[in-house]
């Protein structure tokens, strides 16, 4: 699971911002929602121009040298670095902490662009098996030289000049690691979380990272050739959208009364925003997927269907965050108020981090969000 993640110098954030996953409290309702002391559900709410697609960028940033998963050039070309920062500090860094059987494992790095990075670090349980930092110079030349302290690696070349390869994806290539051992093990179950995060954005384009999908995959067609359409039929009756489906001249089309109607040409926008996260989630499975970040994802969507996309989601057993502007949903009846963030200032920080007013189970949190109850970021009380 993911604990926390830092980043700093990232396109609007200029100082270092902590989302600290671990933070959680001892409610006893919604308790899914929390495994192992780290919040497993999360929303996040902030203003528009806050940072919450911003945030979901920066944690998918490891997709694009720690993982073959898909990763659009174009979604972080421009602007990666914070536009403010001095020339002598322009390096984006980048911090996740994870956390598998109980150990933690720290994996920092960062980049001058995109794609070339300046350092990596990895530990395991508190002791260092990965190092290099590009930025220090042997007799005036970048070190280029790893420190790579896994068992199994001695005849390994450490030489690694090539900044756009990341020592993880090297190590995955090129080393064949005992998974017998503990810390190999866990290292591998930190690469396989890393393929299985998958982030998309529930408005018209579909825009996503990770995952080994075709960027040219239509929703329609990915239907059909995987004959789910009566699945996506009871997928979409289940939500309130009662409709007959079939496939008519490889599309698929709304039956109504008998005339065949293409989906796509008079589905309402809410409509073809459920298609889409159906599209994602009838593929969690079958993808491995272990981590998702949905941005904006109930843009379309009515706030009773809202809370059922949420309760969809929360079945999924893998750890799920979500941004929105729909407050309708900051309940404790769907989830618990530690799993609830605000986004502001750079800073963000879930319900009880931001009041001192002790939240119960009975407390409106829409209403004292509205009130704003929750406006202070400094507020770190136990």
């Amino acid at each position: 699971m993911l604990k926390r993640f830092e980043v700093k110098n990232f396109k609007s954030f200029k100082d270092n911002l902590i989302f600290d996953l671990s933070k959680t409290k001892n409610y006893a309702f919604n308790e899914s929602c929390i495994k192992n002391g780290i919040c497993n559900n999360a929303i996040i709410y902030g203003m528009n121009g806050s940072g919450k697609s911003n945030l979901g960028l920066a944690m998918f940033d490891i997709i694009r040298h720690a993982s073959d998963s898909f990763s659009p050039h174009d979604l972080y070309a421009n602007n990666y670095v914070y536009a403010g920062s001095k020339l002598n500090d322009r390096v984006v860094e980048f911090k996740y902490v994870f956390e598998f059987e109980k150990v933690e494992v720290v994996y920092s790095y960062s980049k001058i662009s995109a794609d070339h990075l300046v350092s990596e670090n990895l530990t395991i349980g508190g002791d260092l098996f990965v190092d290099i930092d590009r930025s220090r110079t042997i007799n005036k030349n970048k070190r280029t030289k790893a420190i790579i302290n896994f068992k199994g690696t001695e005849s390994l070349n450490k030489e690694i000049e090539n900044d756009n390869l990341s020592i993880l994806m090297y190590l995955k290539s090129n080393a064949n690691l005992d998974k017998r051992t503990k810390v190999n093990k866990i290292f591998y179950q930190m690469i396989n979380f890393i393929d299985g995060m998958l982030y998309f954005r529930s408005i018209s384009d579909n825009r996503f990272i990770g995952t080994h999908v075709s960027n040219q995959k239509s929703i329609v067609l990915d239907i059909i050739e995987r004959e789910k359409i009566e699945d996506f039929e009871s997928f979409l009756n289940r939500v309130g959208i009662e409709c007959k489906l079939i496939k008519h001249l490889n599309d698929i089309c709304f039956d109504i009364e008998g005339v065949p109607v293409p989906f796509f040409d008079i589905a309402s926008s809410g409509t073809k925003a459920l298609a889409l996260f159906y599209f994602w989630i009838s593929r969690i499975s079958e993808e491995k997927i272990n981590f998702l970040f949905i941005d904006e994802f109930d843009a379309f969507y009515h706030y009773e269907l809202s809370k059922e996309i949420v309760e969809m989601l929360k079945k999924q057993n893998i750890q799920i965050l979500l941004t929105t502007h729909n407050t309708s949903i900051m309940t404790n009846d769907l989830m618990r108020p530690d799993c609830y963030f605000v986004i502001h200032n750079q800073q963000i920080n879930s319900l009880p981090y931001l009041t001192e007013k002790e939240l119960r189970f009975a407390h409106n949190l829409e209403k004292l969000y509205r009130a704003n109850a929750f406006d202070s970021n400094d507020n770190d009380s136990e």
